[in-house]
């Protein structure tokens, strides 16, 4: 029924009393615990000694600047002109030690300042972050990922240039390359580059840096070993590897100076390898470089044509359904292994998209080339402070890594927008894993995790709405009550109702 119009409209004949308080607000909490560590690691004294007598300084310095940058990109910031959503949020002016911070304007002119022999000491700051902590886990390997990837810029941007661009073929880019350490997803090394360098081409100079970066930190007898794809096949990059003896697994086009295509076809037999994946090994191939190579084959098995990935050039009549690639290791690996180990490169395809989609690495903020490669650089610093922070002590690096061909990181990354970090987290066991996940007793944004080995509880969660915090080990608050509904459950026989059925999911 309609309502009369005495019942739709009220009168307002005086002001309410407002009362303004001294009550400070900030959804920015974890970066306390966050600053605890940075000053417990010496980070600012880092930034002096790396920056010492540099043209850096200004009105606020470079410490101050570096932390302020530090300190947008793990809230969530992703260009400077988001500088302006948290200027008066008191904490942000503690981590950055500020009692005003700098407009986005004032950092785009500091940014730049650098040329590339300051974004050289950017690089020296974050060799020495990664140092703080690898030496410390002892590794006995180490695998590094080495792979270049695109970043698109304007038209107007300096020294972008049109060139391996595969989703906007026309747009100016960058294609910085960067050495990624497969056992604890850090970034060793980038170097910011044009978009029309070819990888292999313009990579030699590069890995002879980031060779000098690892012998420092390997121990004496840890073996180092690359991952690298098809681009990197090239005489002069082989023979630095096996000049150095280093391990390397990488990957080799069909070009048809190899022609491999004749071992496909004189192949009779199969080696199966892994679902709809079989291969074969020929033990020399020959080249034009005066030498012959072992290279493992592989066919992987496609339900349906595809328009990109079916290499129909590759023989003609086609074969069948199939996409074929090749790999050349000295790494003594059985042909399944081998095919395993170049798969875990998908851990750092993974790395680079959380750099780009949590931490802004494909944002560029100036005009100018230097600028923008120590934007990339400081990306790389905030990506390798994280892990850092996270890290639980250096004697269950070992228990956390399981014995596999993939060589994984020590700890997934799982989403860096948020820095949600999963560890292994047995809880309450197997049988209450799933009440666990349900984060029914669980702060907002809890992660937990259950898994194999000793069923001890380490909770990670969330302070503020940005950082994840882990804490020491202690008892679990759920597993007493996990236990009761398990057990409770066993002794009836029934299935759960409704309601309960609700709170297990």
């Amino acid at each position: 029924m309609r309502r009369r119009n005495t019942d739709l409209h009220a009168r307002v004949n005086a002001d309410l009393t407002l009362d303004f308080g001294e009550v400070k607000l900030t959804s920015y909490g974890g970066l306390e615990l966050f600053q605890r560590y940075l000053r417990r690691m010496e980070f600012s004294a880092m930034i002096r000694s790396s920056f010492e007598g540099g043209p850096l300084g200004g009105d606020f310095g470079a410490t101050a600047m570096i932390r302020l940058l530090v300190g947008l990109l793990v809230v969530g910031g992703r260009r400077l002109e988001h500088l302006a959503y948290m200027a008066n949020d008191p904490l942000i002016q503690r981590f950055c030690q500020l009692r005003v911070l700098p407009a986005a304007r004032t950092v785009s002119r500091w940014l730049k300042r650098f040329t590339m022999r300051t974004v050289e000491r950017l690089q020296g700051l974050n060799a020495a972050v990664i140092a703080y902590v690898i030496p410390g886990l002892k590794l006995h390997t180490m695998t590094v990922d080495v792979d270049g990837t695109v970043v698109s810029t304007g038209l107007q941007v300096e020294r972008a240039r049109r060139g391996y661009n595969p989703h906007h073929r026309k747009v100016p880019s960058y294609y910085p390359i960067m050495a990624h350490l497969a056992e604890t997803t850090h970034i060793l090394r980038v170097r910011n580059r044009s978009g029309n360098v070819h990888d292999g081409k313009a990579s030699l100079g590069f890995l002879r840096e980031l060779w000098g970066q690892l012998l420092a930190l390997a121990p004496r007898a840890a073996r180092i070993r690359f991952r690298m794809d098809g681009a990197f096949f090239r005489e002069d990059v082989l023979k630095w590897l096996r000049g150095r003896g280093a391990g390397y697994a990488l990957k080799v086009p069909f070009y048809h100076w190899l022609d491999l295509q004749q071992h496909i076809r004189r192949q009779k037999r199969w080696t199966s390898v892994a679902k709809d994946v079989s291969g074969f090994l020929v033990p020399a191939v020959a080249t034009p470089w005066g030498c012959t190579l072992w290279v493992a084959i592989y066919r992987r098995k496609v339900a349906h044509q595809t328009a990109k990935n079916f290499q129909l050039d590759l023989f003609d009549p086609d074969d069948g359904h199939y996409e074929y690639s090749a790999i050349t290791s000295n790494l003594d690996y059985t042909l399944s292994n081998l095919w395993y180990f170049m798969a875990g490169r998908g851990n750092h395809e993974k790395t680079i998209a959380h750099l780009k989609g949590g931490l802004a690495f494909d944002t560029v903020p100036t005009m100018a080339y230097a600028a923008n490669s120590a934007w990339q650089q400081l990306v790389a610093l905030t990506h390798n402070l994280l892990p850092i922070f996270r890290s639980r002590p250096a004697s269950n690096v070992a228990a956390d890594r399981a014995n596999t061909p993939h060589c994984p990181c020590c700890r997934r990354f799982r989403r860096c927008a948020s820095l949600c970090f999963i560890a292994p987290q047995p809880w309450c066991g197997p049988a209450a894993s799933h009440c666990c996940a349900s984060r029914a007793m669980l702060p907002p944004n809890a992660c937990v995790r259950a898994s194999r080995g000793p069923w001890r509880a380490q909770h990670e969660f969330f302070v503020g709405s940005r950082l994840a915090i882990q804490a020491r080990p202690l008892s679990c608050p759920l597993s007493v009550r996990c236990q009761q509904a398990a057990r409770r459950r066993r002794d009836l026989h029934e299935q759960p109702s409704p309601r309960a059925r609700r709170w297990f999911e």
